[in-house]
């Protein structure tokens, strides 16, 4: 271990790692704000199922049609200012999106919403690293903890808005208004100077730090530091090939979880099982709750039991728990259903994009760039698919996606190292 992982940050590098992890806390927030009001919304503009699995399906896409254009925003602008620009531009869209008067308007503004969503994302992640090279460890993860916390606070803001009569309207300018500050804020103490800059200091201190691979993926990290080695690798073939493309369905597993809560819980519940909209807001305001205490837990957990013992658990946990949800449908069962989704499934991107990013035959970050982006699928397949479903077969079996995802983790885990891995 060198010095400069033993060094004290900085009080500029402390205040750096807070405003970061303000940023983070603010793009949960602020989707999830209006996740609750999805029902409200369906009711309103008219639609089926399979209409409204399609236009939520706008936000997914609309980050995929933008993630290879975060990049030129972040070198023309600096990550920490495209991060508070893409903050204030979702923010914008989201209350767009809750005022719709149409479904066309509505997966627009979706739409818009999902791009500058991409762009804060890639945005944030690579201020994040930029942060952590600074720090000589990883701390990443407790960035993406933070999201989680932010969605809770978002899904809570929501429900309570509902609570207590306020319209979508007048609820979605609070929290813009409110987050917008709070990013605003949190740009005066990020890091100063070029990107470039960055980099730069890492390699003159031998690496330790971790490459600059921004993360073009929604709630998930997978810088480490402290890792300074890489070796030559030989030719990828076959085996190489085969394991990302595993590790690119196990990532897409468990975005597909976290779409279901998004997207289906507060449905589901206020539908299916009649709960009130205040206490249908609980499903997703749990899953990602549960999903928190996975990721403060997980590296522990990794570092004794390895990343394959971890995700069969996390797969188990899925099925077993979302799949006697769906079979006995209660209110409290299923919202400790998908509570329990979200423990299962809180490792899973992280592992995937690790474990790609060392893959042999492919160059650095690589394989961490492929697996972020092909997982954005999850979230724009499910949403029509389970709408497709919903409207030939109810709702209840639509969420069969849930337990199947994590039986997929069950059989897929085997790419991932049994034992603990360096530098998380």
């Amino acid at each position: 271990m060198t010095v400069d992982v033993l060094r004290r940050p900085a009080s500029a590098e402390r205040q750096a790692r807070v405003a970061v992890a303000v940023l983070f806390f603010t793009n949960g927030a602020l989707f999830a704000n209006l996740l609750p009001r999805y029902p409200q919304i369906k009711a309103d503009l008219g639609i089926g199922n399979a209409a409204y699995g399609l236009a939520v399906a706008a936000f997914p896409a609309g980050a995929i049609a933008a993630g290879l254009a975060a990049g030129v925003v972040i070198r023309r602008m600096g990550s920490a200012r495209a991060a508070v620009a893409g903050t204030l531009l979702t923010g914008a869209w989201i209350l767009l999106a809750g005022l719709a008067d149409s479904v066309v308007m509505f997966a627009a503004a979706l739409f818009l919403a999902g791009a500058m969503d991409a762009v804060t994302d890639v945005a944030q992640n690579a201020h994040g690293l930029r942060v952590q090279r600074r720090y000589g460890r990883s701390i990443i993860n407790s960035f993406h903890a933070i999201w989680s916390i932010g969605a809770v606070t978002g899904g809570a803001m929501a429900a309570a808005a509902i609570a207590l009569d306020l319209s979508r309207g007048q609820h979605l300018t609070i929290s813009a208004v409110v987050f917008a500050v709070a990013a605003c804020v949190a740009l005066r103490f990020c890091l100063s100077g070029p990107e470039a800059e960055a980099e730069s200091e890492s390699e003159s201190e031998g690496g330790a730090g971790v490459e600059s691979v921004a993360d073009p993926a929604g709630e998930s990290g997978a810088g480490s530091s402290g890792e300074g080695r890489r070796i030559a690798r030989p030719t990828p073939g076959r085996r190489t090939a085969y394991v990302l493309a595993a590790l690119v369905l196990i990532a897409t597993a468990g975005t597909l979880v976290e779409d279901a809560g998004s997207s289906w819980a507060a449905l589901y519940l206020s539908g299916s099982l009649s709960a009130s909209v205040t206490l249908a807001a609980s499903g997703y305001i749990a899953l990602v709750g549960a999903q928190f205490v996975g990721r403060i837990i997980g590296d522990r957990l990794v570092d004794r039991f390895g990343q394959r013992t971890v995700a069969r658990a996390g797969g188990l946990i899925v099925v077993a728990g979302m799949g006697l949800a769906l079979a006995v449908p209660t209110v409290p069962g299923t919202i400790l259903g998908f509570a329990a989704a979200g423990f299962g499934v809180a490792t899973l991107v992280p592992a995937a994009m690790h474990e790609a990013d060392e893959l042999p035959g492919l160059k650095p970050g690589s394989g961490l760039a492929i697996v972020s982006w092909l997982m954005r699928l999850g979230f724009l397949l499910s949403p029509p698919v389970v709408g497709l479903v919903a409207d030939a077969a109810g709702l209840r079996v639509g969420l069969l996606v849930v337990p199947l995802a994590g039986l997929l983790v069950l059989l897929l885990a085997g790419v991932l190292q049994p034992g603990r891995r360096q530098g998380r």
